[in-house]
């Protein structure tokens, strides 16, 4: 296992933030059927497993403030508003093109969710938010993008109010080998062929296999989230190990 920070979409020069946010732009009208093809539809499923998990977690009532860091095109944000429909809901994302989708899609729904939730363009090592804001913060296949990674579990540490809860869903790679060989097989040859005919984009699909590769996972996860001064860090991993959901409280 590398380090994610050190993997980047495009070149070894310039910031890894600023290289995702272009390659999110870029990839933008491709990203939801490229997401439902490349996990045959199962990233529902997590995605719902995963914020079961953390409601358990949560004090007893629905959150006031919730936070989706990387809410990319709105789907954990509009799940979020599905399950608790009286929470405000924002979404933070540094892609202006993942954000135009979230906020047409928004504009389709009904009045309650367009006056519950609101996306707004930010950086997550660097969130416009007060100390104690939000009760819940979640982030989808965000993580392994940060150009660092413990830098922006304090500042999703920093938003949260004490006794909250941080929900992370992360694509990871399978712990048995004979299987880790197999998905490496398709995550490097098949996902990055498929990726350049559908966002035309010759190099996001073959970022996203290395920098799952190289990103922390399972334990190492968790001991980086306790280091950044999170408790009782728990993760569990689903579909062969190719999804690790982690649960963590301030």
């Amino acid at each position: 296992m590398g380090n994610a920070e050190e993997v980047k979409p495009y070149n070894d020069d310039e910031a890894k933030g600023k290289q995702v946010g272009e390659m999110f732009d870029s990839i933008a009208p491709a990203y939801d059927f490229m997401n439902t093809m490349m996990t045959g539809g199962l990233h529902v499923r997590w995605r719902n497993k995963a914020l079961k998990m953390a409601a358990a977690r949560l004090p007893k009532g629905e959150p006031k403030m919730a936070l989706d860091v990387a809410c990319g095109t709105g789907d954990v944000s509009f799940r979020l508003h599905e399950l608790f429909p009286k929470t405000h809901i924002t979404g933070l994302d540094l892609s202006a093109g993942m954000l135009k989708i979230a906020k047409e899609k928004l504009a389709g729904m009904d009045h309650s969710a367009q006056e519950h939730i609101t996306f707004i363009e930010g950086d997550s090592l660097d969130m416009p938010f007060p100390d104690d804001t939000f009760d819940l913060v979640t982030v989808a296949y965000g993580v392994r993008n940060f150009e660092r990674l413990e830098d922006g579990y304090r500042e999703m540490r920093r938003v949260l109010k004490p006794g909250g809860v941080l929900c992370v869903i992360e694509l990871s790679e399978p712990a048995n080998p004979l299987i880790k060989s197999g998905y490496r097989l398709y995550s490097r040859n098949v996902i990055p062929l498929i990726g350049r005919m559908v966002s035309h984009d010759t190099r996001a699909y073959s970022y996203l296999p290395e920098s799952i590769a190289a990103c922390p996972q399972r334990g190492e996860m968790t001991t980086l989230m306790e280091r950044a001064g999170f408790r009782e860090a728990t993760f569990k991993s689903l579909t062969l190990g190719v999804i690790t959901i982690y649960i963590a409280t301030k």
